[in-house]
């Protein structure tokens, strides 16, 4: 792939974030007003379903698409994960690399729970972390159109 090509790769991705990002922040909100509990309507519990796979489809985008995308417009050699996100995190798009861990443990553990009444336990960690997500590709969009979005 050329430079431009990279760039274009980095600008479809976060568009497609940004895309994800929307449909999660309409879930969070929806969520919220419902509040987290021990017994659920079908519909709310439909919503909290919804809620949670658009958590880990973001968390999945940002983790695994953008970031590795922005290291390769930035000729970072792709190495682990580890190393993909200590260099998400030198670029200030998050406080700790302990806030993206948790961020990532919970996408996995949502990705990986088949019982009711164990994903209905991870609501209100979906609805405790999103806001560090939301604020992680806030973080992420505007390095992008200062950095990278100027390469063009």
């Amino acid at each position: 792939m050329t430079q431009k090509e990279y760039i274009a790769n980095v600008l479809e991705t976060v568009k497609i974030l940004e895309d994800s990002l929307r449909w999660l922040k309409r879930s969070y909100d929806k969520c919220q007003k419902i509040g987290v509990k021990k017994e659920y309507s079908d519909d709310e519990f439909d919503a909290f379903e919804t809620l949670t796979s658009r958590y880990a489809r973001t968390a999945d985008i940002l983790i695994y698409k953008v970031f590795r995308s922005i290291d390769a417009v930035e000729f970072e050699n792709h190495g682990s994960l580890i190393d993909i996100l200590n260099r998400a995190h030198k670029r200030g798009f998050f406080e700790s690399i302990e806030k993206i861990r948790q961020i990532k443990e919970l996408r996995n553990e949502i990705a990986h729970e088949y019982v009711k009444a164990d994903i209905v336990e991870l609501y209100g960690d979906v609805i405790e972390f999103a806001p560090e997500l939301f604020s992680i590709c806030d973080n992420v969009r505007k390095y992008v159109e200062k950095n990278i979005s100027s390469g063009e």
